[in-house]
């Protein structure tokens, strides 16, 4: 028996803590539906992309997926597709950036990276069979007209590709010893991890009922600020907290001589951009009054983590 839809009446109505752990639970049990059994050949690779993908994280984008989903009525069982592939996707890029070729950690989510607990070798099969999942789980459901489907393809594919997600990796590994301005260093990140936050927002809200013009221009305002904000933060939390905390290598970026906002700004101005990110975000969302809630929430979430 499939589970019954959460939206629109019930999950408005949940607390944000309560609310948060059901999409987190809801997005697990997808994943690891749609995750070729660790037993099924080659057993190594699906091994090592249900270590990757399984082993926990807050799961961000899909909350975000959800929570714009909330303002079109979508469906539960669209978005839970949606809020899967763009973690499978989150995830091929953790995997990727771990290995030595590129950030070199050892280190995720408190457990080693996926090349130090099996190698490099099925760690970039890992990345490259998730980032291939993705596009199957997006090709294969049912969102309703063929175009709209088209249109969450093509978007994924901007967001993960050379001009997005990719590209600001490539940006970020230039950029190693370099002394980047605010408007360079917030190009890389508007790519390397904007581009991602946006595509999952707009994907939610794509899973029901259309928006207006407006509507959706004040969305795609709020993604991009909300993708900026949520770096700004993780670059606090790199010089504010324990790796222990963090569950990866705490001040490895300082240490990798990379450029983020708090060696840009300085720790305080930092904060300063955060909480300035922070005000325009929660102001692209004025437009949707009320169902806008879980968005505002998530916007306060992202501000206040502390890991």
């Amino acid at each position: 028996m499939s589970t019954p839809t959460v939206f629109p009446s019930t999950a408005r109505n949940q607390p944000f803590p309560e609310w948060m752990r059901s999409v987190q639970a809801r997005v697990q049990a997808t994943l690891a539906r749609c995750l070729p059994p660790a037993e099924s050949i080659p057993g190594r690779l699906h091994q090592a992309m249900r270590y990757t993908t399984l082993n926990g994280g807050k799961r961000v984008r899909p909350l975000l997926a959800f929570a714009a989903g909330e303002l079109t009525a979508a469906p539960a069982e669209r978005l839970e597709i949606v809020a899967s592939v763009v973690e499978l996707i989150h995830s091929y890029s953790l995997v990727h950036d771990d290995l030595p070729c590129m950030d070199d950690d050892v280190l995720r989510r408190g457990r080693p990276t996926c090349h130090v607990e099996y190698d490099e070798a099925t760690a970039l099969l890992v990345g490259d069979s998730l980032q291939s999942l993705a596009f199957e789980l997006l090709a294969r459901e049912d969102f309703g007209a063929s175009s709209r489907q088209l249109e969450m393809v093509r978007l994924l594919a901007r967001a993960s590709g050379s001009c997005g997600m990719a590209g600001g990796q490539s940006i970020d590994l230039e950029s190693v010893g370099r002394n980047l301005n605010q408007p360079e260093l917030e190009l890389m990140h508007a790519l390397k991890t904007g581009a991602l936050i946006r595509a999952a927002v707009l994907l939610g809200a794509l899973c029901g009922s259309a928006l207006s013009v407006p509507e959706r221009e004040s969305l795609d305002r709020f993604a991009k600020r909300a993708g900026l904000l949520f770096q700004v933060v993780d670059d606090i939390l790199d010089c504010t907290a324990s790796t222990a905390t963090l569950g990866k290598t705490a001040g490895k970026d300082a240490a990798a001589e990379k450029p983020t906002y708090v060696s840009l700004l300085g720790i305080e101005r930092a904060r300063e951009l955060a909480a300035d990110l922070r005000t325009q975000a929660l102001a692209s969302l004025a437009i949707f009054t009320e169902r806008g809630q879980r968005l505002v929430d998530l916007t306060d979430f992202i501000t206040q983590r502390k890991f």
